[in-house]
């Protein structure tokens, strides 16, 4: 008997913004459907929760330079984040889509977990040297 791999945690980055045109009793009313589809998930176990993001941030790089926010171009915005256990990444795409904001604006990046520990030969680099590109 062949023992049946575990599911895997897939993270959900909730991207971009709303339409414009979007009145706020409608924005508001897809909000409460997230959190209804949001929370029949997690009481499934299908999703693990996650959190809002705050607007404000700094961003941290080479010799330890700081900077403000923001941190992409504005339809890159980060919104939050929580993670969806599947026992693939299409399950998990699947999953996904049936959040119901996808019709308004905001755009999910699904990302599987990798539960290996980094190293030159995992971790992609930009231009040449070690490391898979």
């Amino acid at each position: 008997m062949s023992e049946r791999t575990p599911p895997a945690e897939y993270l959900a980055i909730a991207r971009g913004q709303w339409d414009k045109n979007l009145s706020r009793d409608k924005m508001e009313n897809v909000i409460d459907r997230f959190y209804t589809w949001y929370d029949r998930l997690i009481d499934e176990g299908k999703i693990k929760r996650g959190q809002r993001l705050a607007y404000e941030g700094k961003t941290v790089g080479r010799q330890n330079v700081i900077t403000d926010g923001p941190f992409g171009e504005s339809k890159e915005v980060i919104g939050g984040y929580w993670l969806i256990v599947a026992n693939s990444l299409d399950e998990a795409v699947e999953i996904a889509k049936g959040n119901p904001c996808l019709d308004y604006g905001p755009f999910l990046e699904i990302r599987p977990i990798d539960p290996e520990r980094g190293t030159p030969d995992n971790t992609r680099f930009s231009g040449t040297g070690a490391g898979k590109a």
